[in-house]
């Protein structure tokens, strides 16, 4: 379980953070779009959970994405009473840490954020783990809201692993009928309150800079923060 920012004190114990983490974020690949998307049906709001490690870099990525209009970190997988940061980081509660997207499908597709969250937010083949996180509660999981949202994701994470994209089969499993909590506030909008925070410099900031480069016509400079449109 991480330590948040505020929990940490003294520039030495920042030091030796920085030393014990890897010195590089999950690398980011180009990939080609969803084959299947959803259908354009006037719809002006819909809703993806995704989960990929630590929410911060997850939520912070997702922020940056043009027609996203909230981003919310959260737990999903595990039961009301449990979804509480303590209890998750045990790993067993059931739960992944995730972030619940709200967006306009008029302005971004289902099948766009699936591309961005395989190439940018995550390592898709990493399973029960992201990078120096490990665990179940930091697996790779679409929480598809419904029978569609679950066949769509199955339906691209099956184009990628035919096409061979990445150096391991995709780890991703697809979970339906979960309910999502949301975080506690001090993890709401970590990546912009704490940019220089190690784990989020080494980890997370190199994301967004992945984003604007492989997605530079989704990039959105102004992050959608939950201190403005709530949870």
């Amino acid at each position: 379980m991480k330590m948040p920012w505020f929990l940490i004190s003294g520039a030495a114990a920042l030091a030796a953070l920085a030393l014990v983490l890897p010195t590089s974020a999950e690398p980011a690949r180009q990939i080609p779009s969803a084959m299947a998307d959803e259908k354009a049906d006037g719809v002006t709001t819909r809703t993806a959970v995704f989960a990929g490690g630590c929410f911060w870099g997850v939520q912070g990525v997702f922020q940056h994405v043009e027609g996203v209009t909230r981003a919310v970190s959260g737990y999903a997988g595990g039961e009301a009473a449990t979804a509480q940061y303590e209890k998750v980081g045990s790993g067993r509660t059931g739960h992944a840490e995730a972030v619940r997207v709200t967006y306009d499908p008029r302005q971004v597709s289902f099948g766009t954020l699936m591309q961005i969250y395989f190439s940018v937010a995550h390592d898709p083949t990493e399973l029960n783990r992201q990078g120096p996180d490990v665990g179940p509660q930091y697996r790779s999981t679409i929480f598809a809201g419904d029978a569609e949202q679950a066949r769509l994701a199955q339906a691209y994470i099956d184009q990628l692993d035919s096409a061979k994209l990445f150096g391991a089969r995709i780890a991703t499993t697809i979970e339906h009928g979960r309910a999502f909590y949301p975080a506690e506030d001090y993890h709401q909008d970590y990546l912009t309150l704490h940019p220089r925070q190690p784990y989020i410099a080494i980890h997370d900031l190199p994301k967004i800079e992945n984003l604007k480069r492989l997605f530079p016509d989704r990039y959105r400079a102004e992050p959608v923060l939950v201190s403005r449109t709530g949870t």
